[in-house]
């Protein structure tokens, strides 16, 4: 039997035979751990050349990884769309023409991304899409495009699979959902804002065809062949008239989310109550003490963290100035 703790080895023991061995304990205790050291130093020894060989012979590949910084000084957009949509909402049972499920688990979706990207200052969904805008100056990842494109993409992924069972707990998934997303970068404030307004323009387009093209389907008894016939070539008075008339449908009375998307927007609170209130307490103070330069840097700071982002989500007209007259610093420099 081995002694405790002691490896077996090829190696010869000292001379002398097994007696010899029994008699002196400390010089094989001595020896054993010899022969641990010389492993150990073995092992260290192919551990560092697996570095060095790492590090030199096979590191030409990162050459072939190419850079792909994205133009600074110009407004980023991340758009994100549902990849096979009509697919997923036929084979989960959506209602139509607007599932209010799906869609508030899309904006769920959104906000866990503007609530891990702070840079991200609006989103606009609709449907099965979400855009994102940056503030002009972001730096994130360095402005690398393959970088931001995938780590935004997945999180909204992963978000709206793990939420799903939230906004539909009677709908278990089939299979997996996924998203696919571009950026676009633009020079100016003016092309931002006629870009959020094309989509905007697009949410009411589709969204009128489609609650005149389901209300055929589904209360005047036309096939889906029949409904695209019946609205070819239509205009959208056209369109207003045959739902009023045919089944009593307002379309301007649908909730604002159907017509006009979901809009996430950052906006900047700040502690003016605690400052108003510190204020007045100095108001009553007989003989106040000018503060130290240090305690005014510790002022700054106090107001500086003060300052905090919310989230907000509305359902409101983004073609118009009211809104971006309203949020000047979303398209700020």
């Amino acid at each position: 039997m081995p002694l405790p703790g002691v490896v077996r080895t090829h190696r010869t023991p000292p001379r002398g035979g097994l007696a010899q061995i029994r008699s002196q304990p400390l010089k094989i205790i001595t020896y054993v751990a010899r022969l641990d050291k010389r492993a150990i130093q073995a092992d260290l020894e192919g551990l560092r050349l697996a570095i060095s060989m790492a590090g030199s012979r096979f590191a030409y590949v990162r050459n072939f990884e190419l850079p792909d910084p994205l133009l600074p000084e110009t407004y980023m957009v991340l758009r994100i769309d549902g990849h096979a949509f009509h697919r997923l909402s036929a084979d989960h049972d959506f209602a139509k023409p607007n599932d209010e499920r799906a869609l508030q688990l899309m904006d769920h979706a959104a906000r866990d991304v503007m609530n891990e990207f702070k840079d991200i200052v609006l989103a606009f969904g609709e449907s099965d899409e979400y855009s994102f805008l940056f503030r002009k100056s972001t730096a994130l990842y360095n402005r690398r495009e393959a970088k931001i494109l995938s780590t935004i993409t997945s999180l909204f992924t992963s978000s709206y699979v793990f939420n799903w069972p939230k906004y539909l707990p009677n709908t278990p998934l089939k299979y997996c959902p996924s998203f696919d997303g571009r950026i676009i970068l633009y020079p100016s404030p003016t092309i931002v804002r006629d870009y959020f307004s094309w989509r905007q323009a697009d949410t009411h387009i589709n969204n009128l065809y489609n609650t005149v093209f389901w209300a055929l389907v589904l209360q005047g008894g036309q096939t889906t062949t029949e409904a695209h016939a019946t609205l070819r070539s239509t205009v959208s008075s056209t369109k207003h008239e045959i739902l009023f008339s045919q089944y009593g449908i307002n379309y301007n009375d649908l909730p604002a989310r159907y017509r006009k998307g979901s809009v996430l927007v950052r906006t900047e609170v700040n502690g003016e109550a605690d400052a108003n209130a510190t204020d007045a307490q100095s108001l009553e103070s007989p003989s106040p003490i000018p503060p130290t330069a240090t305690e005014v840097s510790q002022g700054s700071k106090k107001k500086k963290e003060r300052i905090r982002t919310i989230v907000e989500l509305l359902h409101c007209d983004i073609i118009g100035d009211d809104f971006w007259n309203a949020r000047q610093n979303l398209l700020a420099d």
